[in-house]
């Protein structure tokens, strides 16, 4: 009988364990936005360049539909002069919208 008590409980407290898990990573995805496949981002310092998903290092400055500009040390210049620094994380789309990331270590020696 104890053992039928103990194979309960610890069945409940297992399924308990995995349904919060579920619901931490639906928390995460609602909250982060995906991984754009065309965009330059500001990564450990460095402006990187993301074409079809592929990160590569940002090695000219770049102009946007918007009108703004994204220069390789990280700055940024929008179309009404306004300047500004990106900082670990902002991402600029191709349309100039930008976006803050998450930031994940990445292995770059496997790209």
């Amino acid at each position: 009988m104890k053992k039928l008590l103990f194979i309960a409980v610890s069945f409940i407290l297992t399924l308990s364990v995995h349904a919060q898990d579920k619901m931490d990573k639906k928390m995460d995805m609602k909250m982060s936005h995906p991984m754009p496949k065309n965009c330059v981002m500001m990564e450990d310092g460095k402006m990187m360049q993301m074409k079809n998903g592929k990160s590569m290092i940002m090695d000219h400055d770049m102009k946007f539909s918007n009108g703004s500009m994204v220069m390789t040390n990280g700055s940024m210049k929008m179309k009404n002069g306004k300047t500004m620094m990106l900082t670990n994380g902002d991402c600029v789309m191709m349309n100039g919208k930008m976006i803050h990331m998450k930031m994940k270590k990445m292995d770059h020696s496997k790209m």
